[in-house]
């Protein structure tokens, strides 16, 4: 009872302050950060209110895991997981030849179609950069690309899977937030969209102002017979594409079930190219296993701290402290936007999500702002930290499979101007919030 009475007298601030200290502590030893967040709530716990707050923490895991919706989190990545294993991303970006075969640069805009065709299909980061790495960039160092472009295109399109439906970010951000995954793909489609856009833009602007940054485009025609050939790459994703986005926007299918139906339509493809085989199931099955592992614990951690604070008055502590900076809501975003830029560069997106978004989305509707448009203001600023140093996962995922004469150094000074549009395109949103809410 001491104890407990003791953390009261600390008053909210104080114990603020040392939850935060003593997670970063944790996290300096090495410790995931799932563990991290589940060990601190229960010290709180039973520090701040003794043995019957952990009931509390259990009631909360529970409402988080006992989710339908979140059954499509593991759809969504076991089809990325089986796009990695199979011939359907460079049948992909072969066929891209008929869209930037003409255009110096070409290549590379060719790599950011082919992402937001892969982000379309899985809403899944890690992968798609890792195949990118793969197929597109040796390709363009090998045409004598710029080698900042040549890494900057394949991080930063490879990071498209944030913004771009179905993606595992609105999902997650959906969950926490309590609002229609649904709308949150409609809301993002023409701002994952514009961001796409930004990128080809500059690397064409690049392209054409300085003639060393790419070669110049092919000079022969491509035969017919070669176009059909190349045009059957493009059926089968753009079929998968369709079902999945279509059945939803159509209100055919739930999140959930168009989740499942890409999973199908990932299996028969790989079966009509022949590509079958229950190797790739098992192994694709494991990768699945694993990360959605990381996500669920990760998700328990947070939802137990968040869960604790909000018995000590942390919730409406950190509420009262953010209306309190200014009257204008922009300010406030802004600062919301800051604080998640900073969490971005130390911390993974799902534990960022689960940790800030109960805070966070309460002010926001206070303030009278759309809880669709800021989830996709939220993974916008997402995709700023998937690229800015010193952890961007997409610079390691890269750095996992490119020549080893490139180092991390390289490919974080590679990143700089992506991030510069990333950061022009949350500004846009902020400025303009009718092209997500539309």
């Amino acid at each position: 009872m001491n104890a407990m009475i003791d953390l009261a007298a600390l008053g909210i601030g104080t114990s603020t302050i040392l939850m935060f200290g003593l997670m970063v502590i944790l996290l300096l030893t090495g410790m995931p950060l799932a563990f991290v967040t589940l060990l601190v709530a229960l010290v709180f716990a039973l520090l701040g209110f003794g043995p019957i707050a952990v009931s509390v923490i259990t009631s909360r895991i529970y409402t988080f895991v006992e989710s339908f919706v979140f059954v499509s989190v593991p759809m969504f990545v076991l089809m990325a997981a089986i796009l990695d294993r199979s011939g359907i991303a460079r049948d992909l970006f072969d066929a891209m030849k008929l869209i930037g075969g003409r255009l110096r640069g070409g290549v590379a805009v060719q790599t950011i179609f082919v992402s937001v065709i892969l982000a379309a299909m899985s809403g899944i980061i890690g992968g798609e950069i890792v195949l990118l790495g793969m197929i597109a960039l040796p390709q363009m160092l090998r045409l004598g690309y710029d080698r900042n472009l040549a890494i900057g295109v394949v991080c930063a399109g490879g990071s498209l899977g944030t913004m771009v439906p179905p993606s595992i970010v609105l999902i997650i951000y959906g969950l926490t937030a309590n609002v229609s995954i649904g709308d949150l793909f409609t809301a993002a489609f023409v701002p994952g969209f514009m961001l796409a856009s930004f990128y080809v833009a500059y690397v064409l602007i690049r392209a054409y102002t300085d003639p060393k940054v790419a070669p110049a485009p092919e000079a022969d025609p491509i035969p017919t017979a070669e176009k059909l050939r190349l045009l059957k790459g493009l059926i089968l994703p753009i079929m998968v594409v369709v079902f999945v986005l279509g059945s939803i926007y159509a209100g055919v299918a739930s999140v959930t079930e168009a989740s499942a139906v890409g999973v199908g339509g990932v299996i028969l493809s790989t079966l009509l190219r022949g590509e079958f085989s229950w190797r790739l199931l098992r192994d694709s099955a494991m990768q699945t296993l694993a990360t959605v592992g990381m996500i669920v614990w990760i998700g328990i951690g947070a939802t137990a701290l968040v869960g604790v604070y909000n018995l000590m008055g942390g919730i409406r502590f950190v509420s009262d402290l953010m209306t309190g900076i200014s009257d204008n809501p922009t300010v406030i975003v802004l600062v919301m936007m800051a604080i998640l830029f900073v969490l971005g560069a130390f911390l993974d997106w799902v534990g960022i999500a689960l940790l800030t978004m109960p805070i966070f989305v309460p002010i926001v509707k206070t303030l009278g702002l759309d809880p669709i448009w800021f989830g996709v203001l939220f993974c916008m600023n997402m995709q700023v930290s998937f690229l800015s140093p010193p952890f961007g996962p997409a610079a390691f995922y890269l750095k996992s499979v490119a020549p080893p004469e490139i180092s991390l150094g390289d490919i974080f000074r590679s990143l700089l101007p992506f991030i510069g549009l990333q950061a022009l395109a949350v500004a846009i949103l902020i400025a303009f919030p009718w092209i997500a809410v539309y």
